[in-house]
């Protein structure tokens, strides 16, 4: 698991068919001070978080393509947590 902050949003308008319908998020991960640290991802949100949400995502490849019903599917990244507050 891994923090990361909700930058924007993602629109295709070709994509993966194990994507369709999904609601794409570009999160930039968050390190041990919750500073912001290596490059943003997308990940799939059935939440839906906002931009500037802090939330917690999975990189379990497995249970994300379990997620969108799909062994062939290349999400890797998915939201599993919506963050109401970080403590210090």
């Amino acid at each position: 698991m891994q923090l990361g902050k909700v930058i924007g949003h993602a629109t295709a308008t070709l994509k993966h068919p194990s994507m369709v319908g999904w609601r794409l998020v570009i999160v930039q991960l968050l390190g041990v001070e919750k500073q912001p640290e290596g490059d943003p991802v997308i990940a799939v949100d059935k939440l839906g978080s906002a931009t500037g949400q802090v939330v917690v995502l999975n990189c379990d490849g497995k249970a994300a393509r379990e997620l969108v019903g799909d062994d062939k599917s290349p999400v890797r990244w998915f939201v599993i947590a919506i963050v109401d507050e970080i403590g210090k």
